[in-house]
């Protein structure tokens, strides 16, 4: 099986340098969810001129490029990077700093796609590979589920896969680390919202009416005992309330007849995620029954728990070990409280997520001052390579 090193892709400098230069090029001018048109020409257009079979449509703005190697193979594989950016103001004040108000690459899709699109070079210039590889570049990863949107579009219908794969830069972890493990690896990601009713009142005379901040307050005191009290201890769960809204800033005198609140909750497991949900529910309720008030909650089910399996796991160290160094790389990593839509796909074909470290001193994703760091680009490019090598090898 022929592997290759991060040093080798970094040591060809005028390939470095082109996609050096498409990164900076896709961060200039950032699309948000399902309006990714612009990358998805460059991307295609990319694809087309290496000769690989392009197509078009799904979801929009997703780009899918199927390449066959030259030796026979009946395996299909996938690999996929996300394109979309974010509602952000960028801060950074880097030369290829956005274009455009108020949106910016903030959580690294820009580097993903290039290196992806680095692989999709090196194995369309050199298909030593049985089987076929297919390219996805997916939108709208960002909160509103492009790959389900995918899949519901028929993705794997009209490009079945045996196993698929995701790559995700991670600030804070050393430039080219790569980590994943197998089971749940990241939660999922839902959001719940509430609307406790009462009366409402003059807030002189609160006995004669009836105070939905009471329940309100009642029902923030409960939620740490959903976790606490309900989730088993070797399990976790998060519950954060994000946003809450009642009265009127100019009125201190009168007591709203309404309150609206929403926030996340992440979970890994899904006995887990029903439990949350329902004591949500229940909280809810009592709070407001406490208070002579009624409650409207409703959950709702985004992004499920992002679940690796097993022996794609195994497949996916041995290709980031083939990339660098062992000690880099950590297999049983810890799980991620964050989500990610790449979930959908692992609940449909069996497959790895896994991270790679953007560098110690990097600003967190979904923060003005964000940037994915080029020296990762080599890992990526090399990342992906390996797992093609790893995924689909030939006879010698």
């Amino acid at each position: 099986m022929k592997t290759t090193t991060a040093a080798t892709i970094a040591a060809d400098s005028d390939f470095i340098a082109r996609l050096t230069e498409i990164r900076h090029d896709i961060h200039r001018h950032p699309e948000t969810a399902f309006e990714e048109v612009r990358t998805s020409d460059l991307v295609a257009e990319f694809l087309e001129k290496r000769g690989i079979e392009v197509h078009r449509g799904l979801a929009r703005t997703g780009v899918v490029g199927v390449l066959k190697g030259r030796h026979p193979g009946n395996r299909r594989i996938s690999l996929r990077a996300d394109m979309d950016a974010l509602h952000i103001e960028e801060k950074t004040g880097k030369l290829h700093a956005s274009t455009i108000p108020g949106k910016m690459h903030a959580c690294g899709h820009d580097g993903h796609t290039t290196m992806l699109l680095g692989a999709a070079e090196k194995l369309a210039a050199d298909p030593d590979f049985a089987g076929t590889v297919q390219f996805i570049f997916q939108p709208a990863e960002e909160g509103l589920g492009g790959a389900r949107v995918m899949i519901e579009e028929g993705l794997f219908e009209q490009h079945p896969s045996d196993a698929v794969y995701g790559l995700h830069n991670m600030p804070g972890t050393p430039l080219g680390e790569f980590r994943t493990r197998p089971g749940a690896m990241m939660s999922a990601g839902d959001t719940w919202e509430l609307t406790l009713r009462g009366t409402g009142g003059h807030g002189a005379m609160p006995h004669e009416g009836t105070d939905p901040t009471m329940a309100l307050a009642s029902f923030l005191s409960g939620i740490s005992s959903i976790v606490a009290r309900n989730v088993e201890s070797f399990d976790s769960a998060v519950i954060s309330v994000g946003h809450v809204a009642a009265g009127d800033f100019n009125s201190p005198n009168i007591i709203p007849a309404e309150v609206r609140l929403r926030g996340t909750a992440r979970t890994f497991l899904p006995e887990t995620r029903d439990l949350v949900e329902r004591r949500l529910a229940e909280l809810s309720q009592a709070a407001a029954a406490m208070h002579n008030c009624e409650a409207d909650p409703n959950f709702i089910r985004r992004y499920p728990p992002l679940v690796n399996w097993p022996e794609e796991t195994g497949r996916a160290v041995a290709a980031a070990q083939a990339t660098v160094d062992a000690a880099m790389v950590d297999g049983e990593a810890e799980r991620v409280g964050a989500s990610e839509d790449f979930s959908f796909m692992l609940e449909k074909v069996p497959g790895c997520f896994a991270t790679v470290g953007n560098g110690t001193e990097s600003a967190f994703v979904h923060t003005p001052l964000y940037d994915f760091d080029d020296a990762v680009i080599p890992y990526g490019v090399a990342y992906w390579l390996n797992v093609v090598a790893t995924e689909l090898p030939h006879a010698e």
